[in-house]
């Protein structure tokens, strides 16, 4: 029996840390950013979908989405970035159930699914249990302006565009908390998995 573990939090969180931390210790992490980027390459399905809705005027000069722009445009928007999700997140769950039961067919006995709108995007139900990578809304802005060198409303408008980091805290099964060093968050992951009887 494969237990399968969504991991998520919010924007500059530190989702990616922890997920990489789990790689580095052998677990298969299947992460829902990188797919959604494979999924919106020249030639798939929702990249051709994505040009009908928005225009070529989001392309670069060598035919890729220009994800900056495309994001500018989305995170302003509400009934953008829902079309846009209606998108991109079907292929991305396909995608995920794809590499996940491929998992399942070589024996692994725990997958982890990093998935940064895993409550937004109801697949809670999906998982047998839910990690939140948690940091409180200053750490975040701190972060997300220093990491994406945008102005301060610029963060602000990204981390309102995702539920409240405090109200996914209450839903989780565990919260590692990311606000300190690189050990402390690990040591937290450590005794976590320990505590679900998760060999390392």
């Amino acid at each position: 029996m494969t237990i399968v573990i969504g991991i998520t939090g919010s924007i500059a969180t530190g989702k990616s840390t922890v997920s990489k931390m789990l790689i580095d210790k052998g677990f298969t992490v299947i992460d829902a950013d990188h797919l959604a980027r494979v999924v919106v390459e020249p030639g798939e399905e929702a990249y051709e979908r994505i040009i009908e809705r928005f225009g070529n005027e989001i392309l670069l000069s060598d035919g890729q989405i220009d994800r900056k722009k495309l994001g500018a445009i989305v995170f302003h928007d509400e009934e953008k970035r829902k079309i846009l999700n209606v998108i991109v997140h079907p292929a991305v769950r396909q995608r995920m159930n794809e590499q996940k039961e491929a998992a399942i067919r070589r024996g692994e006995k725990v997958v982890f699914l990093d998935i940064p709108l895993l409550y937004e995007s109801q697949l809670a139900q999906t998982v047998d249990k839910v990690i939140v990578v948690y940091a409180d809304y200053e750490t975040q802005l701190r972060r997300l302006i220093k990491r994406n060198q945008l102005r301060e409303e610029e963060a602000k408008a990204r981390i309102q565009s995702q539920m409240s980091i405090e109200h996914k805290k209450k839903m989780a099964d565990a919260v590692i908390d990311n606000r300190f060093t690189v050990e402390e968050t690990e040591k937290q992951l450590v005794e976590l998995l320990q505590k679900w009887g998760i060999s390392i």
